[in-house]
């Protein structure tokens, strides 16, 4: 079993930014693939971005590429999402998610962390 904690959320205005961070537990962190996932409210869960293993490959949705980036940290066993540019369509509670190295479908999830954009 693989514990998620997601931290970082706030209230922000559009065009600021905010970095989230997502700490694993239960498993070595260098075998999980880790990604975020958000939804908004009255709004199905959507893919925001991805990060293999090691880091080398990243994945991340039309909507938030060149102002979102993923990335981690296996030491410190944690996952990092950082935000810039925010806009009030990012508004949304944030998913950290994992999965094993050869696992297809996402298989560990986190609470979330709201995040709140004004305009």
């Amino acid at each position: 079993q693989v514990h998620l904690v997601e931290s970082g959320g706030g209230l922000v205005r559009a065009g600021d930014s905010l970095r989230l961070s997502c700490t694993a537990s239960g498993r070595s962190f260098s075998t999980l693939g880790m990604g975020w996932f958000r939804q908004a409210p009255g709004k199905e869960r959507e893919f925001v971005a991805s990060i293999t293993t090691d880091g080398a490959n990243t994945r991340h949705s039309d909507s938030v590429k060149g102002r979102f980036t993923i990335s981690r940290d296996n030491v410190r066993n944690t996952m990092y999402l950082q935000m810039n540019s925010l806009k009030p369509e990012d508004t949304a509670v944030y998913f950290c998610t994992a999965k094993g190295k050869i696992s297809i479908q996402w298989e560990f999830w986190g609470q979330g962390t709201q995040v709140t954009v004004s305009s």
